[in-house]
């Protein structure tokens, strides 16, 4: 199951920087949070593999129930990371991108925060595969941009960074790297890591807007425009803003908790 690629309600720019406006129903949202974001949310991959590496270890029914409580479901969920988990889905469904390794594997404790690109993973295009970063906001705010837009941790310098500072993409590249070996998509980086060497600008990048309010241009209009100046020779920026049904953000990380115990009864 797929999430739905929604109704396209504004397209700005082209290459190398580029931006759309798109728009889920009510029926689109839940069924993306009762299926596929779900399935991120949750990381259910990651809870299968570690499943499978302790098969036959846990022998009692003490040890089996202490696993089970182990691999629960958190009884609660940030907004923003079901909004994380959208935009990953998205992105995966209809960008081409393939993002192995979720960075909530890498919090040592529940809820912390990590540094480095929200989404870091491969985006295959007519040359093959590159690396692909993405940055994510979530936000109800009314304004057209949203502040999430603007500041030190604002979508607009987490993009410019990304474009511009080689030292920055270099670390995602390695910490992609460290967990492709061994890994069924280690060829993909291989080759993604052959063209990031030959051309440390050939990198796909992408500004994740997930919004519940009227739909405006003016989300994106100006990055657009900005990001496009200078843009290194090989860079290819896409800007999204997913418009979801009014007042749908306060609340969805409940939304989801409770959507899937209820799946699971």
């Amino acid at each position: 199951m797929t999430v739905a690629a929604g109704e396209q309600v504004y397209n700005k720019g082209a290459a190398p920087c580029s931006g759309v406006g798109l728009s889920w129903t009510d029926e689109e949202l839940d069924a993306a949070i009762e299926g596929p974001v779900a399935a991120a949310l949750f990381d259910d991959d990651g809870k299968a593999d570690i499943e499978e590496i302790l098969t036959g270890l846990a022998e009692t029914e003490f040890a089996q129930d202490n696993l089970r409580r182990v691999l629960a479901d958190p009884e609660d969920v940030e907004d923003w990371r079901v909004g994380e988990a959208i935009a990953e889905t998205y992105l995966s469904d209809h960008r081409e991108c393939h993002f192995p390794w979720p960075d909530g594997r890498d919090e040592r404790k529940r809820g912390s925060s990590l540094p480095g690109a929200d989404l870091v993973g491969l985006h295959a295009d007519e040359e093959g595969d590159c690396l692909a970063f993405g940055e994510v906001k979530t936000s109800s705010e009314s304004k057209h941009p949203p502040g999430a837009m603007h500041g030190r941790t604002g979508l607009k310098q987490q993009l410019e960074d990304l474009r511009d500072r080689e030292t920055i993409r270099d670390d995602l590249f390695k910490y992609l790297g460290y967990r492709a070996r061994g890994a069924a998509w280690a060829g993909r980086f291989r080759a993604a890591g052959r063209r990031y060497l030959n051309n440390k600008s050939d990198v796909r990048l992408f500004g994740f807007l997930v919004r519940d309010v009227e739909p405006h241009e003016d989300d994106v209009r100006a990055r657009v425009d900005k990001l496009s100046l200078d843009c290194p020779e090989g860079t290819r920026i896409e800007l999204l803003a997913l418009y979801l049904p009014a007042g749908r953000i306060a609340g969805i990380g409940a939304a989801a908790v409770a959507a899937r115990t209820e799946a699971a009864q």
